[in-house]
């Protein structure tokens, strides 16, 4: 790690702070209002199909055992309402070309709040339309990213379950060996998402999950208030986690970068190879990565 990214870290940390509280202000001075007049709701509200409240897990196994829970509030979006398609997400028609489906698409994500965004794991469901205008749940797209730098990588997986080379640099505390078990239910009143990490040293060694329930968003009268600070507190949690794993001095791993900048290119070789494997259906993961901005691309 660069020792620049201490200073950019607490730069970028007391930037935020300064901008959330400023910006929390309105925020009570409009939630006030609504409690009088109510408002009419911004576009990405009028776009949400449902919210959900549930918990975030994760459990580690090795080299020492760590687990941790938080509480967690997500929307799901209906990306085919028009006008809305959040900035830097994959519009609706961009998930289907991906997951080549003809269904609607929806998106499961942590929306901003104040100024800070912070999702880690953002869930695109991509359905068919079948006959008699039944809808199925056919294909997932996920986006993963690392904080931070803010990098990510996008692909598309099967639902029921599928296995996927590690492909991006999620966190410091694990090497690029692992492959991705995932598994997610379709959004109803309850809906689930689990990832482990299978290791070929380790073995099954890292489980993370988030399990919910379906809030209407009618029962909310304030969606800003609602998910006010939770991308903070995401972040606040992933700092929280890093210095536990660290005072347990799990090993840090550099960036692959720095060694083996050719390393999204294995993980699509080894897309490949795994999908030879007799029994599975080829499915075209469409990655993609982003790279991580200024300042932090100068702590590579």
């Amino acid at each position: 790690m660069n020792m620049t990214t201490p200073i950019y870290l607490v730069c970028y940390i007391v930037y935020t702070i300064f901008t959330s509280t400023i910006l929390s202000i309105p925020l009570a001075l409009r939630y006030l209002i609504r409690r009088i007049s109510p408002l009419r709701a911004t576009t990405e509200i009028e776009n949400i199909v449902a919210l959900y409240e549930g918990t975030v897990h994760h459990e580690r196994r090795h080299p020492v055992h760590h687990s941790f829970r938080f509480p967690a509030r997500y929307a799901l979006i209906d990306l085919d309402r028009p006008p809305y398609s959040p900035s830097n997400f994959l519009s609706a028609e961009d998930a289907r070309r991906a997951a080549k489906t003809n269904g609607p698409v929806f998106l499961l994500r942590i929306p901003p709040s104040v100024g800070y965004e912070r999702s880690p794991v953002n869930l695109y469901y991509c359905y068919d339309m079948e006959a008699g205008s039944t809808k199925t749940l056919k294909k997932c797209i996920v986006e993963a990213s690392n904080t931070p730098w803010g990098q990510s990588v996008t692909f598309v997986f099967n639902p029921t379950s599928d296995l996927v080379p590690k492909s991006e640099y999620i966190s410091p505390f694990m090497d690029m060996g692992g492959k991705w078990r995932l598994k997610v239910s379709e959004p109803g009143e309850k809906l689930y998402a689990v990832v482990s990490v299978q290791h070929p040293k380790y073995g099954n060694y890292f489980t993370a999950s988030f399990t919910a329930k379906r809030i209407a968003p009618s029962n909310i009268q304030d969606h800003d208030a609602f998910f006010w600070l939770l991308p903070h507190k995401v972040s606040f949690a992933t700092y929280w986690n890093a210095v536990e794993l660290w005072w347990k001095n799990v090993p840090l791993h550099e960036h692959p970068r720095k060694e083996n900048p050719a390393y999204r290119e294995e993980a699509v070789g080894r897309d490949e190879y795994i999908q030879c494997c007799p029994g599975r259906t080829r499915i075209d993961r469409c990655f993609i990565w982003k790279d991580t901005k200024w300042p932090w691309s100068s702590c590579f």
